[in-house]
């Protein structure tokens, strides 16, 4: 949902498949009077795996390497059930929380040093993992408004990564 509201926001057209996924490819004014392709402007790209979850790497490592990315320009944005429903944070590297999709990513990558956006939604009542993965699979819970509201927040936190304006911790 961030990614196609990043897509969306950027004005970056329509994605093409590629690296087993689905890819929008643009430039980002660093300010809205920047138009032209000159130092203000920042190209990017929004890959949206169209693996399983669990096997992201699979398609975020061709597309870094086509790329050829530093680790560190790589950005991956995720839910995260240790931060409350509506915290969104940005972070470099850092511990995976058992997320088997970034260790999927840090395999492909060769690391685990690229940044995060990660979009709390709380935490299950079990810690059992046939109920954590329904949860984090299934709808959400809150109403339209708060979950859209954070995929705004997600996606302002983003844009702020990827244009410098705020480094990740």
């Amino acid at each position: 949902m961030v990614a196609e509201g990043l897509v969306a926001r950027w004005g970056l057209g329509r994605a093409k498949d590629r690296f087993a996924g689905r890819l929008a490819e643009g430039r980002l004014a660093r300010d809205a009077a920047a138009v032209t392709a000159a130092p203000g402007v920042v190209r990017v790209a929004v890959l949206c795996p169209q693996t399983y979850y669990n096997d992201a790497g699979r398609s975020v490592g061709p597309a870094r390497g086509a790329f050829k990315l530093p680790l560190e320009r790589v950005l991956v944005i995720h839910d995260e059930i240790d931060l409350a429903f509506g915290d969104v944070r940005a972070r470099r590297g850092g511990g995976l929380a058992g997320n088997n999709g970034l260790k999927s990513i840090k395999r492909e990558l060769g690391g685990a040093d690229f940044t995060r956006v990660r979009g709390g939604v709380g935490r299950p009542p079990s810690s059992d993992p046939e109920t954590v993965s329904a949860y984090v699979l299934g709808r959400f819970r809150e109403d339209r408004e708060q979950v859209e509201e954070v995929i705004a927040r997600a996606c302002e936190q983003a844009e702020r990564v990827v244009l410098g304006e705020q480094p990740p911790q």
